[in-house]
């Protein structure tokens, strides 16, 4: 009876590890043990479907940063949107923040379009130059129905 319950507590053993392992993977992949090093900028959406609070800012496909806030502004009715860019990447101050999607099926996610400046955001700027969300059902009724925006 002893091998019984030496079996099981080395499958019960087994189980955990790879529970622990699992959940290592997990927060290293969603960006979870990141430290919080980095600066903080803002920005002002007219839509912001498919994005939250934990969503990729991305340089050239790159992670960058994350969304750490949303809030909807009650004067303007526009997304106000915080995010964190990782310390050590430098964004021109004339660069735009566009909401893009990873496809059809895929989700969307906060792109920064570099610009040309020589001069770069500093914490707590507030970046002027975004373009929301484009619904690809909206665009695909309007497909369907024949209105070409003429």
């Amino acid at each position: 009876m002893s091998t019984y319950n030496v079996t099981e507590v080395l499958v019960g053993g087994a189980v955990l590890a790879c529970a622990v392992a699992f959940g290592v993977y997990a927060s290293q992949s969603t960006g979870l043990s990141q430290s919080g090093t980095g600066y903080e900028l803002g920005a002002s959406f007219r839509s912001l479907e498919g994005v939250g609070v934990g969503t990729d800012v991305r340089l050239a496909g790159v992670k960058i940063g994350t969304v750490t806030g949303v809030t909807l502004n009650s004067d303007t009715y526009r997304a106000d949107t915080t995010f964190t860019i990782v310390d050590g990447i430098l964004v021109p101050d004339d660069s735009a923040i566009v909401i893009s999607s990873e496809g059809l099926l895929g989700g969307n996610f906060v792109e920064v379009m570099p610009g040309g400046s020589p001069f770069y955001f500093e914490a707590g700027d507030q970046v002027e130059d975004t373009q929301g969300a484009v619904s690809l059902i909206s665009l695909l009724v309007k497909f369907v129905a024949g209105d070409g925006g003429e």
